[in-house]
Formats: structure tokens, sequence, C-alpha cells
């Protein structure tokens, strides 16, 4: 019996020497996790920085002296702590923010994400940035930021996600960008950066998007980032290089884009024309041998040491003392065990507590979770990059319950999960609504890889009742493919909110209804940009009549200038192409209703009840007619001008063109274009052109 006792008691003893290290690690972490305070000098800091970030104070009220930015309170809203009570993250996109960004962020030593995108913030980017050494994420695009990308965001060992894009940066892009290591996004686009792309780019292991398109960068795509092991996206889109394009770009597929270069050159790339000396790709010197893919394994967490049980032992075995004084009793360490097993339950429960509290206080900003220990590289990989589902149409955490599947040749990109369509549109904040209708509410957003993005919010009751319908819709949208289409990026659709979502590309400039009835002080379009929206949209309504091998013809059936958006150069992109297809038969008869109270609905519409080619023709002649005229509402010019005339108008143009020019237009183009509009719109179909008629008679071509 006391041997058997001993014998239990040993091992009660061994488990509480092993419970040891879990003790001592979950006491670790309630001392670490406590909520403390920020320091004084890191609310001096955040006080700084709300003045120059709010000039007008009216814009962040919770940020006041007094409050805690790591306490419970409401205090300093988009503002989260680490466990070691320091500020973690600032997230205040979407704000309207109209000031500065303040040197005094780099006070913020433990400071892993800045998040001030979408706001109209002016000036320059502090150079003291390079100074935050944890800094992973920076996110200042879509803001009215000028001068020069700072050198020093050269010294943020950290970094993995930097986005500038759509801002007015100018100068060259440093060469200390290629001392990045971590980095896995570098997002440009939409500036007016100068000079050569640095060789220094191709030394970042870890980038896998890289986006430079619309700047005004000249020179040859340095080879060397043809050899980046991870890179999936290079994006080099209106620029003025030149030279050889680097053969190793190829195994990018559609993830390389480089229209608007038309000095470049290559017999690999079937749109580009051959080099006069044959491709060669030494756009930089040892540049040809590519380099092998670094290591992308990471380190596995070392287990916690067991502690060394040191015993009396000898060759023989273990001595055994006395019994009064080292036998233990069993039930006392039974006791003891029960006792420090519920003691790291109860601080386990507690470090859970505290962290869903700063959850909810970051809101849309980011969690504690999400912004600490950034080491592991598929965390900071961008969302459309290796997004692989299994529940193949229900891309909702849920799970598809049916088992309806995507067809295989889809790729994986397109298809989101709830949880980057929240992260991007920051939960579906206020601040990032763009529009409301009866059935979709617009929201902008950012996906991880900086992207801009719209997403369209549909109520399931708007949505094909059918999967298979809504599936074949979604087919039919993604097989466009134009430059003045707004492209279809992804979608998401979740039974659980009762919603499906569509994500499009962001255009900057909003829609062509923003520039009509302008008032003192607004954006007045200048004559030429008016006839590139003419030619661009018509343009992308003759491709979405065409028929090709991977394409169906395509009626519109919705073309109004609330539908046609301007990108940040003024190119027009047609909007909502084949929504029809998405939407339930009530939704789309009631969207019908908006464009006849337009007049945009062709007249042969209220009799047979069907949509042609040339009912697209006609609300293409009806937004020709508002561009001329500056104004929504043309249906007073339709009936003086009588509809159906000739290939030129011939009436008063001063009458008919917008006022606010001035006089500053091209009267035989005016008139041409008037022209159009008129054939367009003729009551009878018949007497419409086709779209690609009206493209021969722009002097355009696809």
């Amino acid at each position: 019996m006391a041997s058997t006792t001993t014998k239990n008691a040993l091992l009660l003893l061994l488990l509480l020497l092993l419970l040891f290290p879990l003790l001592h690690s979950s006491l670790a972490d309630v001392a670490a996790a406590a909520p403390s305070s920020a320091s004084a000098a890191e609310v001096d800091a955040l006080m700084e920085l709300k003045a120059a970030l709010d000039p007008s104070g009216r814009l962040l009220p919770s940020w006041a002296r007094g409050g805690d930015p790591c306490g419970r309170g409401d205090y300093f809203e988009g503002v989260s702590c680490d466990a070691r009570g320091r500020v973690a993250a600032v997230s205040l996109q979407g704000k309207g923010l109209a000031g500065a960004i303040s040197p005094a962020v780099a006070m913020l030593p433990g400071l892993t994400g800045l998040y001030l995108h979408y706001n109209e913030l002016a000036g320059a980017i502090p150079r003291q940035l390079g100074d935050l050494p944890m800094l992973a994420e920076l996110y200042l695009g879509v803001n009215n930021l000028s001068g020069t990308i700072p050198v020093e965001l050269g010294r943020l060992p950290a970094l993995q996600v930097l986005q500038l894009g759509y801002n007015q940066l100018s100068g060259s892009i440093p060469t200390q960008l290629g001392q990045l290591k971590k980095l896995t996004v570098l997002a440009l686009q939409s500036n007016q950066l100068t000079g050569a792309i640095p060789a220094s780019l191709g030394d970042l292991p870890e980038l896998a998007r890289l986006d430079l398109s619309s700047n005004r960068l000249f020179g040859s795509i340095p080879s060397k980032l043809a050899a980046i092991p991870k890179l999936a996206t290079l994006d080099l889109r209106n620029n003025t290089l030149s030279g050889s394009v680097p053969s190793g770009l190829k195994k990018l597929n559609e993830g390389f884009h480089f229209d608007n270069n038309s000095e470049l050159c290559g017999a690999h790339f079937d749109s580009l024309k051959p080099c006069a000396n044959g491709d060669e790709d030494d756009n930089e010197e040892g540049s040809k041998m590519a380099r092998k893919p670094e290591s992308t394994n990471v380190k596995p967490l070392q287990a916690p040491q067991t502690m060394n049980v040191n015993r009396d032992c000898d060759n023989g075995g273990c001595s055994r003392s006395s019994s009064s004084s080292t036998t233990l009793s069993s039930g006392a360490i039974l006791a003891g065990t029960i006792i420090i097993i519920g003691g790291a339950a109860a601080c386990g429960i507690s470090v859970i507590s505290w962290r869903r509290r700063q959850k909810q206080k970051v809101g849309g900003g980011g969690t504690v979770e999400s912004l600490e220990g950034r080491a592991s590289s598929s965390n900071a990989s961008s969302s459309l990059i290796n997004v692989e589902y299994s529940s193949g149409w229900d891309t909702s955490s849920e799970g598809s319950q049916q088992g309806l599947r995507l067809s295989p040749e889809w790729s994986p990109s397109v298809r989101y999960n709830m949880e980057e369509v929240e992260c991007a549109t920051q939960y579906f904040a206020g601040a990032n609504l763009l529009g409301r209708s009866g059935f979709a509410a617009t929201y902008r957003g950012a996906m991880r890889d900086g992207a801009a993005v719209a997403v369209k919010s549909i109520g399931k009751s708007s949505c094909k009742a059918e999967e298979a319908d809504f599936l074949r819709g979604l087919r039919a949208i993604t097989s466009l493919r134009h430059d003045n289409l707004v492209a279809l990026r992804g979608f998401c659709r979740s039974r659980a909110r009762g919603e499906c979502f569509l994500v499009y590309e962001f255009m900057a400039n909003g829609s062509l209804s923003r520039y009509l009835d302008v008032k003192d002080g607004d954006v007045v379009l200048d004559w030429a940009t008016r006839v590139s929206i003419i030619k661009g949209i018509a343009k992308g309504i003759e491709y979405l009549h065409s028929s090709k091998a991977n394409k169906a013809a395509l009626v519109h059936q919705n073309i109004c200038a609330d539908k046609i958006l301007m990108d940040h150069l003024f190119v027009p992109h047609l909007s909502g192409a084949g929504e029809h297809k998405l939407l339930a038969d009530d939704v789309v008869f009631s969207t019908l209703k908006d464009s006849a109270a337009m007049g945009y609905l062709a007249p042969e519409y209220t009799t047979t009840g069907r949509f042609t080619d040339r009912s697209d023709v006609y609300a293409f002649g009806v937004v020709v007619f508002q561009v001329l005229t500056g104004r929504k509402a043309v249906s007073s010019e339709l009936r003086l001008l009588g509809g159906g005339g000739g290939a030129e108008y011939s009436g008063k143009l001063d009458d008919l063109v917008d006022p606010r020019l001035g006089g500053r237009f091209s009267r035989p183009e005016a008139a041409k274009l008037a022209g159009i509009a008129l054939l367009c719109t003729s009551e009878s179909p018949a007497q419409r052109p086709a779209m690609a008629a009206v493209l021969q008679q722009l002097g355009a071509t696809q």
C-alpha cells in the first residue's frame, strides 16, 4: 500500500513539474497583457498627430488629453495598443482628414501599422517614418500627398506593405527601397514619379505585387524583376518605358501588365513589336542568371523545455529518502495540481478577455492579433494571391450547403471570402459608402495588396434565386476584358449575411453625372476630355455587342451617365455590364423605370418589352447629348432637333454646346458629334447605326 502511495505521489509530482512551464508562461502572458497605460510621450505624439491630421478639430473628438489610448474607454478612436501598453496601430482611413502627417508619428516606437488611406491629406511624407523599427504596414494611398518618396523608408526592416498610390508624389523611386527584404506589396501607382525603375527592386525576395502604373517612368524594365521568386503581379501600364521586355516576365501570364508603353518591344509577347536587335534580357549587367528562390520555410516555434528533474541516482538505481521527510501526500499533490490548472485556466481567460476588448476598440482598423508578430509571410501576402476555397460557390466561411462549385478554369483570385470583403471596406464603414440604390450599396475599399476597389453589396432577395443562373451571369461578366469597361476583380456570396458582393476596380474621378449641371467652382470638363469620353464609351459598347471566341455578344440594357465612371486620368469606363444577368427580374424592371425617367430608355421598349443592341445605341446617343450640353436633362434638345437628322448637325452649335466651355471647342467636331447623337436617338431602331459604324464615324478604332 505504501509503495502504491509513493508511486502515485511521484507521478503527481512529475505532473506538477511538467505543468510548471505552462503556469509560468500563463503568468507571464497575464503580466504582459495587463492593459497598462500609454506613456505620456506617446499621448503627446498622438495629440501632435491629431493637430496635423485634423486642423479643424472636428473629426477626431475622442482624441483628447486625459484619455488613455490603451484604456477601456472610448478615447482615441482608431488607436490600438500591444500587450506592453504601446501604441501599435493608428487606423483612420476614410475619415475625411484634410491636414498633413506630422513627424511626431516617429515618437510611437511600437507602431506596426499606419492606415491613413482614403483621406485628403496633403504635404510631404515625413522622413521620420523611417525611424519606426516595427512598422509592418504603411497605407497612405488615395490622398493628395506631394513631394518625393523619402529614402529613409528603406530603413524599415519590418515593412511588408507600402501603399502610396493615387497621390501626387514626384521625383524618382528611391533605390533604397530594395533594402526592404520583408516587403510583399509595393504600390506606387497613379502618381507623378519619373526616372527609371530601380534595378534594386529585383532584390526583394518576398515581393508578390509591384504596381508602378500610371506614372512618368522611362527607360527599360530591369531584368532582375523577372528573378523575384514570389512576384505574381507586375503592373507597368501608362508610362513611357522603352526597350526589350525581359522574357522571364512571361511566367507571370495575366499578372504582367504593360499596356500604353509604345516603345516596348519583345518577341515573347504577342502584343509587342519585335525588337530591332532581337530580344536581349540584359537591361542591367549580371542579371541574366536567375537567382535561386530563397527558402520560404517558417521556422517552427520552439517547444518549451521541461525542467530537468535531478534525482539521486547511481548505476544501481535511485535511492529512496526517508518517508517521514520527503514522502508527499498524494491528496495534497492532487489538490495542488488542481489549483494550478485552475489558475492557469483563469489566466488564459483573462488574456482572451483583454484581447477581445482591444479588438472591439479598434473596430475596423485591425486587431491586436493582426498587428502583432508578423513574422509569418503567409499573413502578409496579398489577399489576391494564392487564395483557395474548398466551398466553391458560397465563399463565406460557412461554406456551400448545396455543393455547387465553380468551373475549374476560373482563377481562384476572383473568389473572395467574407473576411476579405469586410476588411477591405472596414466592415462596411459609413465613411466608405460611395452610393446606395434601391437594391444595392457600394463601398470603397482597399485590398491587402493596396489595390483600390469598389464593393457592391446586393441583397439576397435582389439576386437570381437559382445559384446556377447566378453563376452563368458571373461567367458572362468575368469574360469581359476591355480598357473601357470597369473590370470585375472578384465576388463573394454569404448565406449568413444574405448578400452577394461584387468587387470592382475603383474609379477615382467618379461618374459622368458629377460633371453634369456643375456649379460655379466645380470641375468643368474641357473639350478634349469630352471627346475622349464619347469615343471611349463607344469602344466599350461596341466590344459588348461584338461576339468573340471567348465572349458572347451582350446588351448592356442600362447605359446612363451614372454608369460611366472615370479613372484618375479621366479615361471612361462603362460599369454594370452584365449585372442584369445576376439580378432578379423585378429588380431589373425597377432600374428600367429610372432609365425611362431620365430619357435613356429606347421608345420601342414600351411596345416590345425587349432590349436589342439598338437599345444601347439609343442610350449612347442620349449620353452624347449630355456630354455636349453639360446637362443631365436633354429631352428638350431631342424635341428641338427632332431626332433622326443627318450625319452632321446644322443648327446653332452655341445653343447646344455647354456654355461653360466659353467657346473653346472644335466646331466641326461638335457638329459631327451632334449628328451622330441624332442618328443614335432615331425613333426607329432600324435607322440607328450599329456601334461599329459609330466607331467609324468617330474615327476611333479598338
